[in-house]
């Protein structure tokens, strides 16, 4: 691994440690204040419509004056929003906090494009791939400090999130070179860079699958801890444990297995492979009576995440040149990102009108909608399409 890919994964799995702390823990705190289950999934929807708004105008902000300041500028945005939350007092504050958090949180889109200014196309899913194991990685060490703090407090974890996180961005300020240059930055509007993006069909296919991919994903997610407290009585320390456990196959997978892979199979087919996988799981889980059996479901989810993650990462980096890697990044955030506001709504609004078993049954139909958009996708390189 080279030095600037060691710095971009320790920043993010850093990051992630406090992203991860959060996410268990989020829907206990906000019954606190009085929350309903729909209340909860506007938490966790209005960061990423806020995301959506910000992500275009960030990817375009690291084009032409660099990564490395956006993603400072991020994390430090984080920060604030995790010290924000630890201080609310009402649902207002909560809203406040997370409003903050999105609007500022570009740094996954900011990752992305700079692993694909250090990487070869051919090298990215790998490169990706050890993003991922960052995601997985802090996705077992977050829940797990979750876990662990919540008997004290629910505010110790957010508390201990946003030092975390703080870590993160002075890691960055210090260690992270540089690798866009003014001179040669892209220029324009970014909204509007965004639509004559989205006019390219071989773009707007792969910004579509990208889309309905998150959407599913941000159902399960954000709807993880209502169901496991809904159908086995877990608290907010079993939920962050058990999210931690959920963690460890999903970084095995992404850290070592997908470079074989993807260089056996390649990006699209390993991508539908996990699609399969993560659709069986969600079914599978839903349909679970006891913990053990719910545990096993979540084995071909976790497998079929790790597949995925990176795979679509490096699908949307290969439809961009090298000089719009920031734009096209910032344009795929922000369909994730519609995606994630709209998942957390749909699957909080479903569990708490028909049950808890109706948002992993709806996510697994989204992965399989988006199994189908990929079946007639061309994976290509850019060079061979229109110039932007």
């Amino acid at each position: 691994m080279t030095r600037p890919l060691l710095v971009i994964f320790l920043t993010i799995f850093v990051n992630l440690v406090g992203f991860g702390i959060i996410v268990p823990l989020l829907p206990f705190y906000a019954e606190r204040f009085g929350a309903s289950g729909m209340t909860i999934g506007l938490l966790f929807g209005v960061f990423s419509l806020c995301q959506l708004i910000a992500s275009p105008l960030l990817g375009e902000a690291s084009d032409r004056y660099g990564r490395r300041p956006v993603l400072i500028f991020s994390l430090a945005g984080t920060v604030l929003s995790f010290v924000m939350l630890a201080l609310a007092d009402s649902v207002l504050m909560l809203f406040l906090a997370r409003i903050v958090d999105g609007l500022s949180g570009g740094n996954i889109s900011t990752a992305r494009a700079y692993v694909a200014d250090v990487t070869e196309a051919k090298d990215r899913s790998r490169a990706y791939g050890l993003i991922g194991a960052a995601f997985g990685l802090g996705f077992i060490l977050g829940p797990a400090l979750s876990g662990l703090l919540a008997p004290i407090s629910y505010t110790a974890p957010i508390w201990a999130a946003a030092g975390i996180t703080a870590v993160a961005m002075v890691t960055a300020m210090l260690w992270l070179p540089e690798t866009v240059h003014r001179a040669k930055a892209a220029t324009g509007i970014p909204f509007l860079s965004m639509g004559t993006i989205l006019r390219q069909p071989y773009v707007r296919r792969v910004l579509a699958i990208d889309f309905v991919y998150w959407l599913a994903f941000a159902v399960f997610q954000t709807t993880f801890a209502l169901f496991v407290a809904r159908r086995f009585g877990f608290d907010a320390g079993q939920t962050g444990y058990f999210f931690a456990a959920f963690g460890v196959l999903g970084a095995v997978v992404q850290g070592a297995l997908i470079g074989p892979i993807v260089g056996r199979l390649g990006d699209k087919a390993t991508f539908m492979l996990g699609l399969g996988c993560s659709a069986f799981g969600l079914l599978a889980a839903s349909m679970t009576a006891s913990v053990a059996l719910f545990t096993l479901a979540l084995v071909p989810l976790a497998i079929g995440i790790g597949f995925g993650h990176p795979t679509i990462s490096s699908l949307v980096s290969r439809a961009a040149r090298q000089d719009e890697q920031g734009r096209v990044q910032g344009a795929a955030s922000a369909v994730e990102s519609l995606g994630r506001a709209i998942g957390p709504v749909w699957g909080n609004a479903s569990l708490q009108r028909f049950g808890e078993a109706m948002p992993y049954v709806s996510a697994a139909v989204f992965l399989l909608a988006s199994l189908l958009l990929s079946l007639n996708h061309q994976v290509t390189e850019v060079r061979e399409h229109q110039q932007m």
